[in-house]
């Protein structure tokens, strides 16, 4: 797992630069935020939105939210980048619209928007 700290505003951001399936359950998911905040300290991570498996964007297996509640749970704030208009479903495009709202989890399309959202919580 190829990982970058990126520094900006005081806020180190470790960015996982790997295209990986990297999480692909809630215990897959601790596992990722224990190692990713062991190896660089960080509280703030960016991932590719292929690092998620693709049940995470289907509502429906309630991945999603368990995964999500993981990251709150420990403090980790999270920026996935990716390209999001291949989906249809209005629940998830609520669900990603709600999300960039708050504080803790952001979908964007770009690393440097990952980095200015997270930077600025």
């Amino acid at each position: 797992m190829g990982v970058k700290i990126i520094e900006k505003n005081n806020t180190r951001i470790a960015y996982i630069e790997d295209d990986q399936l990297l999480i692909t359950d809630v215990q897959s998911c601790l596992d990722f935020i224990a190692s990713v905040s062991y190896e660089t300290g960080c509280n703030q991570m960016v991932i590719n939105k292929s690092a998620l498996t693709e049940d995470f964007f289907r509502l429906d297996t309630c991945l999603a939210g368990e995964i999500l509640q993981k990251f709150v749970t420990y403090q980790v704030k999270l920026a996935v980048v990716g390209d999001y208009s291949s989906y249809t479903s209005k629940s998830l495009k609520d669900f990603i619209y709600e999300s960039n709202r708050g504080k803790d989890v952001f979908f964007v399309a770009s690393l440097d928007e990952a980095v200015a959202k997270l930077a600025a919580v």
